[in-house]
């Protein structure tokens, strides 16, 4: 690696995007579909320092040490089993992920954020129950009010997601990106077309 791209890194973090390792589950399965579960190169071949991982594919391209030359890996395996966990965190990342990225008084996909069905100043709480993608005019037009008072209506009544759920959604979302090593990994236990 020469010291231009070698310094590169340092200024310019957004460079540390380049070259990510698909990180699967003892089992052959991403540790989760979305955010997909990826490393940048530094942490793969650490983690293959390390005897953590096993490499399943590598890129073309090659990065150097004083005393080795690494093929980057484009998907490894972990060689323990992480236990998936068993409820879903509640951030606003996985709230739009469990509404599909959509306003849930509209089905817009614009400017999302996120309301409290009952408003706070109404006794409602933060939690999975009460709280909504919202695009902002809704978001707005609603205001401290109630749905009734408003005239508004929810497309789907909001309920806590399951790991199960989640992923399903979170394969319907795929990253920007994803590397030709990386399908086999990806989809291979979804139901084929008859």
């Amino acid at each position: 690696m020469d010291g231009d791209f070698r310094t590169s890194f340092v200024r310019e973090p957004a460079a540390l995007k380049h070259y990510p390792a698909l990180v699967l589950n003892a089992d052959y399965r991403p540790l989760s579909y979305y955010p997909l579960s990826l490393w940048p190169w530094q942490e793969a071949i650490k983690a293959v320092c390390l005897e953590r991982v096993q490499i399943l594919a590598e890129y073309d391209t090659t990065v150097r040490s004083q005393r080795a030359e690494f093929r980057i890996p484009s998907v490894v395996v972990l060689k323990d089993f992480v236990k998936p966990q068993k409820r879903v965190a509640f951030t606003r990342f996985n709230l739009f992920l469990r509404d599909e990225f959509c306003c849930q008084y509209c089905g817009g996909r614009g400017d999302l954020t996120f309301d409290h069905v009952v408003p706070r100043s109404k006794g409602g709480v933060t939690s999975w129950q009460n709280v909504v993608a919202a695009c902002s005019p809704c978001n707005l037009r609603k205001a401290n009010k109630t749905l009734r008072q408003v005239g508004m209506h929810l497309k789907r009544q909001p309920v806590q997601p399951s790991p199960e759920e989640m992923h399903a959604h979170g394969r319907r979302f795929p990253p920007n990106h994803l590397h030709d090593s990386w399908l086999d990994f990806l989809y291979w236990d979804a139901e084929l077309e008859a």
